[in-house]
């Protein structure tokens, strides 16, 4: 916790007077919006845009001003955790189930910052399950599909029950082994009937604040 506490407050600094900011979902993100809520007590003057009710019901709580894309163009910055980052800085998210809105947020930022303590910091990526979003209508179909591409699909519950995303649709985790070419699996996931999008962010990191060596460091992408 004292990683992810540390990062999560580290990505603060990149936050100015007036800024649209994208906030995301998760443990480590938790630490940033906390110190953000604290910040705009005292002054600072942003607005938020939420990745999940989760974050909503948080940033509401600690009086952060939210704005919806109905009433913005841009967001200056997003926040976001990850499952899964490598020395591309290519990402595997969706673990808490907000992939769909992390990534439209992710994608509509002009700087998009991931924070993640250094477990998350891998050289291949894979070994997290991918988060992938579906319709319930034939989501048995889809996991054939998926099957098909080289992955073990699982569909996620909770409490025993088939776990439903914001959006109202369903997530399947499915391992892939090593995945070493995530830009070809994520065009290739996207592509099946019944996917409405997955984890694999490619492309998408300017920079990621992890700790390397118990040092707080942060890579930008090259």
């Amino acid at each position: 916790m004292i990683e992810k506490k540390e990062v999560g407050e580290k990505a603060v600094e990149y936050i100015k007077d007036g800024m649209i900011v994208g906030l995301g979902t998760g443990s480590t993100v938790y630490y940033f919006i906390s110190k953000l809520g604290e910040l705009v007590q005292q002054g600072l003057s942003i607005k938020g845009v939420p990745t999940s009710k989760q974050t909503e019901k948080l940033a509401i709580e600690l009086g952060i001003p939210l704005v919806s894309f109905r009433e913005i163009e841009q967001i200056d910055v997003a926040i976001d955790g990850a499952d899964e980052v490598n020395p591309e800085l290519h990402l595997i998210k969706g673990g808490g189930g907000a992939l769909l809105r992390e990534k439209i947020i992710a994608k509509a930022a002009k700087t998009f910052i991931v924070v993640a303590d250094s477990k998350k910091y891998v050289e291949t990526l894979g070994t997290f399950p991918l988060p992938i979003e579906v319709v319930q209508f034939g989501y048995e179909m889809t996991m054939k599909y998926i099957r098909e591409l080289g992955g073990n699909p699982k569909l996620r519950h909770k409490k025993g029950i088939p776990f439903l995303t914001d959006n109202g649709n369903y997530i399947i985790d499915s391992s892939f082994q090593e995945i070493n070419r995530p830009e070809e699996l994520e065009k290739s996931l996207n592509l099946l009937p019944g996917v409405v999008d997955n984890g694999l962010f490619v492309g998408m990191a300017d920079a990621v604040i992890t700790i390397v060596d118990n040092k707080l460091v942060t890579k930008v992408r090259r």
